[in-house]
């Protein structure tokens, strides 16, 4: 069974930094998760869910604008992983953010993960 597993959440100030990790199990390593397109949501109380950024198997990436130069999304196709740097955090970045797998050959086929909190407060 697919399982994705976030870490890396937690409170910082304004300005300051947060990596996310995101790891996927109960699949091969390597090969099977490249054909994955990877990508984290966030969602704010009250707000939907929406994508801030993805990352294709050959490391296409695209962002939300209002993270754009901020934050970087990449992937390590050996662990598993799928990262978001976020950088120069404001109190809008607030949100639970959740790590999502789409597989490139049916987009049918995808998971969430059971999202991590992000706060950032003075």
């Amino acid at each position: 069974q697919v399982q994705l597993v976030e870490s890396g959440g937690g409170t910082v100030q304004p300005g300051g930094s947060l990596r996310l990790s995101c790891v996927m199990s109960g699949v091969e390593s390597g090969t099977i998760f490249s054909l994955f397109t990877m990508a984290w949501y966030r969602q704010a109380p009250g707000e939907q869910r929406y994508s801030v950024a993805r990352i294709t198997g050959t490391d296409r990436t695209n962002y939300v604008d209002s993270v754009k130069g901020r934050f970087t999304i990449s992937r390590d196709n050996a662990k598993n992983t799928v990262y978001l740097q976020m950088n120069s955090l404001k109190p809008e970045d607030t949100a639970v953010y959740y790590c999502y797998a789409e597989s490139q050959i049916n987009s049918r086929t995808n998971y969430w993960g059971q999202g991590t909190q992000v706060t950032v407060s003075s």
